[in-house]
């Protein structure tokens, strides 16, 4: 009896290792994972957006979505995201100081543990 129990458990073990989490990549699909935002102005806010299409087969939801930095603020689809359709993300960069950029923002969807990075990038100028 000992040993059908030790079996059974080890089995159990072996497919709870086996089993895949989800990633982002598997659910969603981004018209692009950088926005190259090109030259702005300093101190003259200026928003990329990212267009998200669910690739899946249940609803996709956008948990949270964090900026890199507090010179990034951003927005997004609250509602659930259905197959085939499309929700968007918006990071607004506020240009405090000149020179060369990159900035991330992290999408976090519902059921998916890894979040995405997404990029924006560009040159301030005076």
């Amino acid at each position: 009896m000992k040993q059908v129990f030790l079996l059974l458990f080890t089995l159990a073990l072996v497919n709870l290792a086996s089993a895949q989490t989800k990633k982002a990549d598997e659910v969603a699909k981004f018209s692009s994972e950088t926005v190259d935002m090109g030259k702005l102005k300093l101190n003259n806010p200026l928003t990329a957006t990212f267009t998200v299409t669910n690739i899946g087969k249940e609803d996709l939801i956008i948990e949270n979505v964090t900026p890199g930095c507090g010179c990034t603020k951003s927005d997004y689809t609250k509602e659930p995201i259905k197959p085939g359709k499309t929700g968007t993300i918006t990071a607004t960069y506020n240009a405090a100081a000149p020179g060369k950029f990159t900035k991330s923002v992290s999408v976090k969807f519902l059921g998916i543990d890894e979040p995405k990075s997404l990029m924006i990038v560009g040159t301030v100028e005076q």
